[in-house]
């Protein structure tokens, strides 16, 4: 039996099934995206070591016997210096009101520092159960942990549930999808069990470039760069022909993104181009090439045209 609610398709399932929508939150860099990817057991959100990785929300579907999970991996809630930024933030927010629950990420291995707190601001003011999940303790000395752990409850009175794990050594995560089960309340799959994302393939395939540069160049370059997929087709000998095009701020980030000869170009693409086979279980062609578009994370009508949409756009 399949009927149809608030727009889903939702598939029958088990007595005491349990669903809903939870919102991972937290200050940039903490391993929302890696949590997520584990939870799931499949790579949907990209992670690199430096913050703000995440720019827009990713759906990450967990479907379990008798629980579906439909994760909101969100941008990390920050101080916004550019249009960008405030999109990035804006997506986070947007993503409170519909959930049934919350997942606040922190990094255990720190003491919590200002972002940490404007994060447990804006979870005050939501009338909304949250899971605090502190994330890195294979990355914590033993004798930081319970001083840390302990400054991080006390900016999570309302929380109802906490618990320490490493997203990363896949520590805790099965404690943690326990903890999902007991709060999300009664309720249908609303996906095809083999669904694990809403996202689209051209999206996917163009967050994956974006990852092997954030990965590959120097510091001062990634966070200007966005990826525009120009064509996605499958070819009739069975290759997936992608043509990307990858925007810089300054023509001195894209002398660094080409690298002496195309030699950097050529690295992220080979890298990427992995990563899309594995997603696309498919030979991919993927072809890069580079433009300068002078202070886009600033611009509104460029942000609208690389799909970053601010709400004063």
């Amino acid at each position: 039996m399949e009927s149809e609610t608030q727009g889903y398709l939702v598939e029958e399932a088990p007595a005491h099934h349990r669903s809903g929508f939870v919102a991972v939150v937290g200050r940039p860099n903490v391993g929302k995206s890696t949590l997520m990817n584990a939870l799931l057991g499949q790579k949907i959100a990209i992670v690199s070591a430096r913050p703000q990785t995440t720019r827009n929300r990713i759906s990450g579907i967990l479907t379990l016997e008798d629980m579906q999970v439909v994760f909101i991996d969100t941008p990390g809630i920050h101080q916004p210096e550019h249009n960008l930024g405030r999109y990035m933030v804006e997506q986070a927010l947007s993503s409170l009101p519909d959930a049934d629950l919350v997942l606040w990420v922190t990094d255990v291995s720190r003491r919590p520092h200002d972002e940490d707190r404007r994060v447990a601001e804006v979870l005050v003011a939501q009338d909304l159960p949250v899971i605090l999940v502190m994330n890195k303790i294979d990355a914590t000395p033993p004798d930081h942990l319970l001083e840390n752990s302990a400054a991080f409850r006390a900016l999570a009175p309302q929380a109802v549930e906490d618990i320490a794990v490493s997203a990363l050594r896949d520590q805790g995560l099965e404690a943690l999808r326990d903890l999902l089960r007991k709060h999300l309340p009664l309720g249908p799959r609303y996906f095809p069990p083999d669904q694990v994302t809403e996202v689209q393939e051209r999206f996917l395939a163009a967050e994956l470039v974006r990852e092997q540069a954030l990965h590959l160049l120097r510091e001062e370059v990634p966070h200007a760069i966005a990826v525009e997929i120009e064509e996605f087709s499958h070819r009739d000998n069975g290759v997936v022909y992608i043509a990307a095009r990858v925007f810089v701020e300054r023509d001195s980030q894209k002398g660094i993104l080409l690298g002496k000869g195309g030699s950097m170009l050529k690295r992220i693409g080979s890298a990427a181009r992995k990563e899309i086979e594995v997603m696309m279980e498919a030979p991919v062609y993927l072809d890069l090439h580079v433009a300068v578009r002078p202070q886009w994370r600033r611009n509104p009508s460029d942000l609208r045209k690389l799909g970053y949409v601010t709400m004063d756009a």
